[in-house]
């Protein structure tokens, strides 16, 4: 954590200048490298509306009683107006699919450049130290995208994880893919369904560019 770190206060504690400046003023929002040194740092003196911000993934986020989740995510917008354009960031890999761990709290779109060197399974989870069922709640809705990269030889995801577990998405067309594409861009699109705790109806699609 940034700063002095973080104090729990005692009853009858004094609290002194330097206290008021480190521990409360610079720290209302507490930062952290990533969510296990928060963990780490803050062990099970969690409350809820804590705040946090994490520079491993430049993630605002606040403890609602169970686990921490991005701020905002459960907000409801109305009468919103956009101008001009909008854009999502997207997080790059230089190692070739081979199977791939997809952290949906890194970013929702995510690149693979290097070609692909083997088929593998696709595993989606929120992060590290997050399964995706404590991410969504019921209710929740997601979309991802991963582009893998092939080379003269195709390699494409042969099977389906969420937190570890094997999910049958329903396919685009009513078919699984059976292969990759040669010499292309291979984009996999998923929306996740949370039904209900750790039930997930998984909607996709496999789309080529070359």
């Amino acid at each position: 954590m940034a700063g002095a770190g973080y104090k729990k206060w005692a009853a009858g504690e004094v609290l002194t200048a330097a206290g008021l400046n480190t521990y409360i003023q610079e720290q209302a929002v507490m930062v952290f490298a990533s969510a296990a040194a928060r963990t780490s740092a803050l062990g099970t003196a969690v409350s809820e509306g804590m705040v946090s911000y994490r520079t491993d993934s430049n993630a605002l986020e606040f403890y609602d009683g169970a686990s921490w989740v991005a701020a905002g995510q459960d907000s409801v917008l109305t009468n919103v107006q956009i101008v001009g354009q909008t854009k999502e960031a997207h997080l790059t890999s230089g190692t070739g699919f081979a199977g791939y761990t997809f952290n949906v709290a890194d970013d929702a779109v995510q690149f693979i450049t290097a070609n692909a060197t083997s088929n593998g399974t696709l595993n989606i989870r929120g992060n590290g130290s997050t399964t995706l069922n404590t991410f969504m709640a019921v209710g929740d809705t997601i979309t991802i995208v991963l582009v893998i990269t092939n080379g003269s030889t195709a390699y494409y995801p042969t099977a389906y994880q969420i937190d570890g577990s094997a999910i049958t998405p329903l396919w685009a067309g009513g078919t699984a893919p059976t292969a990759g594409n040669a010499n292309s861009r291979d984009v996999y699109t998923l929306t996740i369904f949370k039904t209900a705790s750790a039930t997930y109806t998984t909607f996709a699609a496999q789309v080529r560019y070359a």
